[in-house]
């Protein structure tokens, strides 16, 4: 009975350290990725940004005298031409004002024949003696006064005649209306805008540029041939030239606005196109898909194939101008080397991986690495 339980001990005791010993780690799986062959690439030397055809000159009309108001006579799209009435306040109150000014004149002008008409009659007396020079003076200071007040009493109804002049709106200039901005029946300070009209003549194409081109673009101010804006539907490039940029960035999309002047002006307003900048072309190591990157160490790295060990490793590259959803990789890589470019993030250093039949190199140009 012993001689069993001593056997029996080691026995149970093995099997009780094993039940408590911690499972053998699983090996990592070997993932199949998607990879690309790195070979010399060139950038291309320009970039492309969607633009809008707006006129250079646009001028917001409002009334110069407030009211209420009463009809608009302009729609947005409509072409206006010098003097055409564009809308109009409602008159009675401008008209109740100059007809006060009128008035006010036929009572300057009363007074003066009543002051003129003393100063006749002192006169005569003075020159007979019956009074005294100081009271002729007077009676000239009166009608002095008196003729001053209706000059007065005329400006002002000049004033009123040109109040209610102002109740149309009229066209300065030829253009097209692009906005309206008030509604017949608002009641309107004067100088609040009613219409926005885009002026005839020179033709802009606005875009915006992000803020690390914007130092580049403007550099390019004034310079022929930089820009290219090609219409929307057209296969047409028309020359165009840096105009202005705009000295501070858009407060919400931290953008830059540029205006460039076009050379043609036959495009519509409000047309859309396309802006080329044209920019020397750049060499570059090879241009990767932007899910082939991944930050590590606070830097950006790639997972680079071995293929003699088929696992991956973690390579610092450096990475220049993006186009699309491709990015330019100045350093780093080197001609045939394989990069992962899809599931990057679930990779790790060392990690077994399998190409695809048609990614694995083939012997000769294993050899030759």
């Amino acid at each position: 009975m012993n001689r069993l339980f001593r056997t029996a001990a080691p026995i149970g005791l093995a099997l009780l350290l094993l039940a408590c010993s911690k499972p053998a780690p699983q090996p990592e799986p070997v993932r199949m990725v998607r990879t690309l062959t790195v070979a010399p690439a060139s950038v291309s030397g320009s970039q492309t940004f969607a633009a809008e055809i707006r006129a250079r000159s646009e001028v917001r009309l409002g009334f110069r005298v407030g009211g209420k108001l009463a009809s608009r006579r302009a729609e947005v799209g409509q072409r206006v031409k010098v003097g055409d009435v564009l809308a109009l306040l409602d008159p009675e109150d401008l008209k109740l004002s100059q007809q006060a000014a009128q008035a006010a004149v036929q009572a300057a002008r009363v007074n003066q024949d009543l002051a003129q008409a003393d100063y006749r009659r002192f006169k005569d007396l003075r020159d007979q003696g019956f009074i005294s020079g100081a009271e002729l003076d007077r009676r000239e200071a009166a009608l002095k006064a008196a003729t001053a007040q209706l000059e007065q009493a005329r400006a002002q109804a000049s004033v009123q005649a040109n109040q209610a002049a102002y109740a149309s709106l009229v066209a300065t200039a030829p253009g097209v209306v692009v906005a309206v901005e008030a509604e017949p029946g608002a009641v309107l300070a004067a100088g609040t805008p009613v219409l926005r009209v885009a002026l005839d003549g020179p033709r802009d194409a606005v875009f915006a540029v992000p803020e690390d081109i914007a130092a580049a673009v403007r550099a390019l101010t004034g310079r022929e041939g930089a820009l290219a804006v090609t219409p929307w539907g057209q296969d047409a490039r028309l020359p165009a030239m840096v105009r202005e940029v705009a000295a501070a960035a858009d407060p919400l999309t931290r953008t830059f606005l540029v205006k460039a002047d076009l050379r043609a002006s036959s495009l519509q307003l409000g047309q859309t196109a396309t802006v080329t900048i044209a920019r020397p072309p750049a060499s570059a190591q090879a241009l990767l898909p932007l899910s082939a990157l991944r930050e590590l160490q606070g830097r950006t790295a790639v997972w680079v194939v071995d293929p003699k060990q088929s696992v991956v490793r973690a390579r610092f590259i450096r990475i220049g101008d993006a186009q699309g959803n491709e990015v330019a990789v100045s350093d780093g890589l080197q001609p045939g080397d394989i990069v992962v470019t899809a599931g990057v993030h679930v990779l790790t250093e060392g990690q077994a991986v399998r190409l695809p039949a048609a990614a694995v190199p083939a012997p000769a140009a294993a050899a030759s690495r």
